[in-house]
């Protein structure tokens, strides 16, 4: 049996989060500026590229795999890669494969995603309004994501809502999101805005929502049972005992979730982040195409990258500037 992922801190690595691309049809004011430069296409690892890097690090022990972007359903073919992964669910090598998605393609891909083997989906919905939504998203268009999220969950998918916490922005939809989502039955995590990238004019502070005080907010409403699951995230999670529906807390700026971290993310390039939150990073493309008939250079590039990976994050607001910012976008390391 090959011998498994293991980091510096005993800590096992079984998930992958790939970002296949950094384009999107979106343009969300916290994570990019309106007017982006792209990788020009040449850069990207080719579908044959992504299957084989991410058949590797089954190989390697990961058990969970989900694919973000950009937006990943922008990228051409992505449904040819998508079926590639079905073989390793039939094996039993992989245990999920799944997405993060703005929701705004899923009208077309929901039915051939549950097809490959996808059974849950997590879509970024930051606001229920339409106007306000056309503002956060600059390009997105509210009614096509809603038939998305309709699409998906005809399909059979599984629909969890991540909603990022902004503040003068959804406060005051905290709970018409909680209960639209319990009416749908979708579940429903909260993050806290991460200091990813020049996003232009917006002000990191300023868009700043602790989810302690969302937290404290909820229980003026429900009763919140603490839950020990976990779902392989970085999310905490409640029960609200009123209405029996489990809400997520992303918490990187109040709460250090770094002590049990599992996961890497591999960018659409092919250098591989073993932190969000660090700049430390492997560029794993020349062991891949240098050996084009040989994965045992690509497996050992693996192996001393996960060797490096740090014990932890630096993001802090609480000095009333960003600390830890990182000087990439969210898009390029993958959502």
């Amino acid at each position: 049996m090959t011998v498994p992922l293991i980091d510096p801190f005993q800590r096992a690595i079984s998930y992958l989060r790939v970002s296949v691309t950094d384009r999107c049809d979106f343009r969300c004011v916290y994570c990019m500026s309106e007017n982006m430069t792209f990788l020009p296409k040449k850069e990207l690892l080719t579908l044959e590229e992504l299957d084989r890097m991410c058949s590797t690090f089954v190989r390697l022990g990961v058990e969970k795999l989900r694919i973000t972007g950009g937006e990943p359903l922008v990228r051409k073919g992505i449904m040819t890669f998508f079926n590639a992964m079905t073989r390793h669910l039939e094996s039993g090598a992989l245990k999920e494969l799944t997405l993060t998605t703005n929701g705004s393609q899923l009208g077309r891909f929901a039915d051939d995603l549950y097809a490959a083997g996808v059974r849950r989906v997590n879509i970024s919905l930051d606001t229920l309004d339409e106007t306000k939504f056309a503002d956060i998203t600059r390009w997105g268009r509210l009614p096509q994501v809603l038939k998305g999220i309709d699409a998906a969950q005809a399909a059979g998918l599984r629909v969890k809502i991540n909603t990022v916490a902004l503040k003068g922005f959804n406060e005051d939809e905290l709970f018409t999101l909680v209960e639209w989502c319990k009416s749908r039955d979708m579940d429903l995590t909260f993050i806290e805005v991460m200091p990813m990238g020049d996003i232009g004019n917006e002000d990191r502070l300023d868009q700043y929502w602790k989810l302690s005080d969302l937290r404290a907010r909820l229980a003026e409403e429900y009763t919140l049972a603490d839950l020990d699951e976990r779902s392989g995230g970085p999310a905490r999670y409640v029960r609200l005992e009123e209405t029996g529906q489990k809400i997520g807390f992303i918490t990187p700026l109040t709460h250090n979730f770094c002590e049990s971290c599992n996961r890497v993310r591999l960018t659409c390039t092919g250098e591989l982040y073993m932190c969000l939150g660090q700049e430390d990073m492997a560029d794993l493309r020349p062991a891949l195409r240098n050996h084009p008939g040989d994965d045992a250079p690509l497996e050992e590039a693996i192996r001393a990258a996960i060797a490096m990976k740090p014990k932890g994050h630096d993001f802090d607001y609480s000095r009333q500037s960003v600390e830890g910012r990182m000087s990439r976008h969210m898009s390029h390391t993958g959502g």
